[in-house]
């Protein structure tokens, strides 16, 4: 039986996007045959802070679905702070390190980047015991933190982007959850091998069911990470709320100024709900008209998957976010889109959304859309035929 390791920085039971891409692809390896262990901190994604059942733990090791999962320790944080944020990465690539000196290590191993940090370390010193490296690119860093605004083009800026190059380099095939993030890296590593892996989740959708929450105002949802680039605390300043209701579910930076705007203005019709379970959100999703998912700025390479996990739910979408992901609901019909970064052509659009026209048909033909166009097993099984070549 083939080995393979995953390092990945996120891992259930943390919740969000990165966690649930890492578990399906390693369910999905285990399934397909391979022999799969994961190498990931201690779980603290998004608090910042170890778990409960986790603290005080240097390192935990345990086998869930025939799975090996190594938990290593990291100094835990969120905080805006840029110092403390490295000096987490660098803690859990202390951690890294040491484990690689002290265990054997498979031949082949997926690396999780961002963070940039993380997957150089992996690089670096695994590249070095001759092991086949494949390169898992979710986000296009340090673009997509220029973008944002949390870095300037400087002296720091120019080592990141040193960084990225190396990753690159050293790595055996790369994987690219975008059109977009496979033609930045073409333009650094022209000769470099990758292939396109999009973030199709692999569930089974609960049944569909007619929306009866409000009778006469669309509701519309947004469940995920409440942070900067999202722009959720934006989005509730900045709605028409004449025919919409707006339930937000999740936590991270902006849930205590988004909880104090509903609490000062309590004649808006905005929910907070907290955060739920994933299989529980997905029974609640099912509940409203429409989905939102936004982008505070268009970020290149971005493609959120929330297009993905959402069409197969079959809930109409929003998009509002620009890029590949824009023309990804466009083409596939997946709902509607409006200009990133402008609340006045939202909100039109919102107004030109009919109520009745959110019904059962419409989200039936939605999921069978993605069942089809987004199957998880069948881009499964052509990735591991590729990585067979070089395994």
């Amino acid at each position: 039986m083939k080995e393979i390791l995953i390092v990945t920085s996120y891992f259930p039971p943390e919740t969000g996007a990165a966690s649930n891409r890492m578990f399906h692809l390693s369910e999905g390896l285990q399934k397909e045959g391979y022999k799969v262990s994961v190498i990931t901190p201690l779980p603290n994604y998004p608090t910042g802070k170890i778990f409960p059942k986790h603290k005080g733990k240097f390192k935990t090791t345990t086998v869930e679905n025939q799975i090996t999962i190594h938990r290593l320790w990291l100094y835990a944080s969120n905080s805006k702070n840029k110092f403390l944020r490295l000096f987490a990465m660098l803690s859990y690539s202390f951690s890294l390190v040491w484990f690689f000196v002290w265990n054997k290590i498979p031949k082949t191993v997926i690396v999780q980047s961002p963070p940039l940090l993380v997957a150089f370390t992996n690089m670096l010193f695994l590249k070095s015991k001759h092991r086949k490296l494949i390169l898992n690119v979710s986000d296009l860093w340090p673009i997509a933190g220029l973008e944002l605004g949390a870095f300037k083009k400087n002296f720091s800026y120019k080592i990141l982007e040193k960084i990225e190059r190396y990753n690159y380099k050293k790595a055996t095939i790369i994987l690219g959850q975008s059109e977009e993030i496979l033609e930045h890296i073409k333009t650094l590593s022209p000769h470099k091998e990758t292939y396109l892996y999009r973030n199709y989740p692999n569930f089974n959708p609960p049944k569909i069911e007619n929306n009866t929450n409000s009778p006469e105002k669309i509701t519309m949802v947004y469940a995920g990470l409440l942070g900067m680039a999202q722009g959720i605390y934006k989005l509730c300043e900045a709605l028409d709320y004449s025919k919409l209701e707006f339930h937000i579910y999740g936590a991270g930076a902006e849930q205590s100024k988004i909880e104090k705007f509903i609490a000062k203005h309590p004649n808006l019709p905005i929910f907070y709900h907290g955060e739920i379970s994933r299989k529980e959100l997905h029974k609640e999703l099912l509940k409203y008209d429409v989905t939102i998912i936004p982008l505070l700025n268009r970020i290149y390479g971005s493609v959120p998957s929330k297009i993905f996990e959402y069409a197969r739910l079959g809930l109409p979408i929003l998009y509002f976010g620009g890029g590949e992901g824009e023309d990804m609901v466009r083409r596939f019909e997946l709902g509607w889109t409006a200009k990133a970064g402008d609340y006045a052509a939202l909100n039109d659009q919102i107004s030109k959304i009919k109520k009745e026209d959110l019904n059962v048909a419409l989200k039936e033909k939605i999921r069978k859309t993605a069942l089809q166009a987004f199957d998880f097993n069948m881009q499964l099984k052509k990735l591991t035929n590729r990585l067979f070549l070089h395994l």
